[in-house]
């Protein structure tokens, strides 16, 4: 495949190379993975008497994926539409 936007008949084929702009996949990857790794740092203040340590844990681990996968809709981002 090439890096380029190929014409095929009267449809534009993009591939995966020039999908996405480097910019706009740094500025989605970095806050999501902020929030990954705040949900693993909530973690070490887990203690059988304090579960909130683990509900922030949750929520912020489901903010992470679902973000991408829903709001900004890259998970079909690589799938052909």
């Amino acid at each position: 495949m090439s890096s380029k936007t190929t014409e095929s008949g009267n449809a534009t084929v993009q591939t995966p190379q020039n999908e996405n702009s480097l910019l706009g996949s740094i500025l989605l990857f970095v806050p999501m993975m902020a929030l990954f790794l705040g949900s693993i740092y909530s973690l070490s203040f887990l203690t059988l008497g304090n579960p909130w340590p683990m509900a922030v844990c949750l929520g912020l681990f489901f903010l992470a994926f679902w973000i991408p996968q829903t709001i900004t809709g890259r998970s079909d981002s690589a799938g052909g539409k």
